[in-house]
């Protein structure tokens, strides 16, 4: 959907509440590409980031926006084991199956199974972002069965 005109007349994605872009579903990289993309100031570099680790940590892995977010899956499985989302002050990413890595990732779910890890604008999550950690708890979970959406 067309949003915000940028300085060379193109259509930019709208924002949703929290910087959120609003991508239309599709599969494989383009529309994660579109997505990170669109994510407004300091969050675009952390979704690069982490578009990257995942890219290199899982070859082949697959891609997908779904609900606004991108989705990655392993490339021999269904289902996904990783989602990011904008929020107002930082970069929120899911590990579906987060409660069977090692470390926990930081943050706690409604879910018994989801763990998530909070990027903020200064890179640092709370519990802090360490990308070799970070790029540990995604090869571990696309080792898992992914959760089916």
């Amino acid at each position: 959907m067309a949003g915000k005109t940028g300085s060379e007349g193109e259509d930019r994605p709208k924002l949703l509440s929290g910087g959120n872009p609003q991508i239309p579903k599709g599969y494989g990289d383009e529309p994660v590409q579109a997505y990170i993309a669109a994510m407004p100031g300091w969050k675009q570099a952390i979704g690069r980031r982490i578009d990257a680790v995942v890219a290199r940590e899982v070859p082949g892995v697959r891609k997908a926006v779904k609900w606004n977010s991108p989705f990655y899956g392993a490339p021999d499985g269904e289902g996904w084991f990783l989602s990011l989302h904008c929020m107002t002050k930082y970069v929120k990413v899911a590990f579906f199956k987060g409660a069977a890595l090692q470390p926990l990732p930081p943050g706690a779910s409604k879910q018994a199974h989801v763990r998530y890890l909070d990027i903020h604008e200064d890179g640092s999550p709370k519990g802090g972002w360490d990308e070799d950690q970070f790029a540990d708890w995604v090869r571990q979970a696309a080792a898992l069965p992914g959760e089916k959406m």
